[in-house]
């Protein structure tokens, strides 16, 4: 019998973004709370904005995913957060859902890209990425969501990719310095910063993309 011939990459197969990651699929993920203690404060809203590749093999913002939620029973909710994110949980209009019915809003969607895109891993992308890792598991270990599609610790963070590419470290700052622009009377909703986190961290690596492997290099 023939020894086992191991198989090559074809170079004329479509650019893949399992490959590019380790099998990990970049994911942005927003939270907007009542505090900083993802045990003690409630989650208000979350959204997410999953991460593809294009034809040419540069990251682009895909499928977008946001929800407001109800605060989980006993949750605390501190006014200085609620003044700075502006947020009103008791507003009749907010359209929120239960932390459970959340998670499966958005977490749903991101199991299903990871498999069809051929990831074993969804990778959380965050402006200080543990902050909103730090929430969403907390909610997951609350409601006890199965299949967390999310890698348990591993993140990546545009706060330092945005200090080594352009060196800020504040999202608006940064975005502004990447030609993103940038609404103060937008900002703090969970949708407008993973938009703009997303835009941002896709900029990022494209842009390390081109230096590596310059045009006509």
């Amino acid at each position: 019998m023939d020894p086992e011939v191991p198989t090559l990459p074809d170079p004329d197969a479509p650019p893949s973004i399992a490959q590019r990651f380790r099998g990990f699929l970049p994911v942005v993920v927003d939270v907007e709370t009542a505090g900083f203690d993802a045990r003690r404060h409630a989650l208000l809203e979350i959204a997410a904005v999953i991460i593809r590749m294009n034809a040419d093999g540069r990251l682009v913002p895909g499928q977008r995913l946001a929800c407001h939620v109800l605060p989980f029973i006993g949750a605390e909710l501190d006014p200085r957060a609620l003044a700075f994110n502006k947020i009103d949980p008791e507003h009749p209009f907010r359209d929120a859902v239960s932390e459970r019915d959340a998670l499966r809003q958005v977490l749903n969607p991101v199991r299903k890209a990871v498999g069809s895109q051929g990831c074993t891993r969804a990778i959380l992308v965050g402006h200080n990425a543990h902050f909103d890792l730090g929430f969403l598991k907390a909610a997951v270990e609350r409601t006890g969501y199965k299949r967390d599609p999310f890698h348990a610790f591993s993140v990546f963070d545009t706060v330092t990719l945005a200090g080594l590419a352009y060196g800020q470290t504040v999202l608006a700052k940064a975005a502004q310095a990447a030609g993103l622009g940038w609404d103060d009377a937008e900002a703090h909703s969970a949708i407008y910063d993973a938009d703009k986190t997303a835009a941002l961290f896709c900029g990022i690596v494209n842009r390390w993309g081109e230096l590596a492997d310059p045009p006509g290099g």
